[in-house]
């Protein structure tokens, strides 16, 4: 199981890497044309506060009208062009989102095998009285890798036995008392837990979901600031670099992108570790 996970955060991790890149190139393009919108806004309410008719350009009547429907046309052209890296940015988010939900979709399968498998093999509950004091003994015993050459793990729990109190015995698999899994299994369990090297495999798909959150929220942001525009509003226009720069701040002060990757990285390097040492 845990091989296919590595390998599904290892293509998260390219997505993502990618992702990056283009959200900042997105971001990066964004300036200028925030920039000139800006400046067009600006000489948009200059040229409405002119007194058209006590300067020279009074001769000309239409002229008004005609520079005010170039202005209008210059400005809705920016704003296609600020369309394009909103719909840049949601591809990022798209993308993101589609290799993180392969990863969680990954896990959810193969943690219903999991249960599946253990549902086939048996786990019953059953009672072991005792043949000379009537009590009831309780063992739990579970034996891993003992006969796969690894060093194997050996739970066992006697209860009762000795003391004549009761207990339930729990008693897992067809083969007896004990349990048997292979060396791959036991990882499982170990990618669940946080080491002082490497982070839970929760960690990680916890990471997935900020590094999601992250990109949605960029999204969002751009494309509701770029929503409430209106060339009617010339100087909420005037302002959107500043409402722009609030945006990039929130975004360059989140690290979870690269705290993330750094995660999987771990996380993936430890698996392999796990995977090429001696007895696996």
């Amino acid at each position: 199981m845990m091989a296919a996970v590595a390998a599904a955060l290892r293509a998260w991790a390219e997505a993502a890497a990618r992702a990056e890149e283009a959200a900042r190139a997105a971001l990066a393009a964004s300036a200028p044309l925030l920039g000139s919108l800006a400046a067009l806004a600006a000489q948009m309410r200059a040229a409405r506060r002119l007194p058209w008719d006590a300067t020279p350009l009074g001769a000309f009547p239409g002229l008004r009208a005609r520079l005010w429907q170039k202005q209008r046309g210059a400005a809705e052209a920016l704003l296609e062009q600020l369309g394009g890296r909103r719909e840049e940015l949601r591809a990022v988010r798209d993308a993101v989102g589609s290799a993180a939900s392969a990863v969680r979709r990954l896990c959810e399968e193969r943690g219903s095998e999991r249960g599946s498998e253990r549902g086939s093999t048996g786990l019953r509950l059953c009672e072991e009285r005792g043949s000379e004091r009537g009590s009831t003994g309780l063992r739990l015993c579970e034996e891993r890798g003992s006969e796969r050459g690894s060093t194997g793990l050996r739970l066992c729990e006697e209860r009762g036995s000795e003391r004549g109190s009761p207990g339930p015995c729990e008693e897992r698999g067809s083969t007896g008392m004990c349990e048997e899994r292979g060396p791959a299994e036991l990882r499982l369990p170990a990618a669940l837990r946080r080491g002082p090297r490497c982070p839970s495999l929760a960690d990680v798909l916890e990471g997935l979901q900020d590094v999601e959150r992250c990109y949605r929220h960029l999204y969002l942001e751009s494309k509701l600031l770029l929503q409430r525009l209106s060339l009617d509003s010339l100087a909420d226009v005037e302002a959107l670099p500043q409402s722009w720069e609030r945006i990039l701040e929130h975004y360059r002060e989140n690290d979870v992108v690269k705290d993330t990757l750094l995660k999987v990285s771990l996380f993936v390097e430890n698996h392999q570790e796990v995977s090429c040492s001696p007895g696996s």
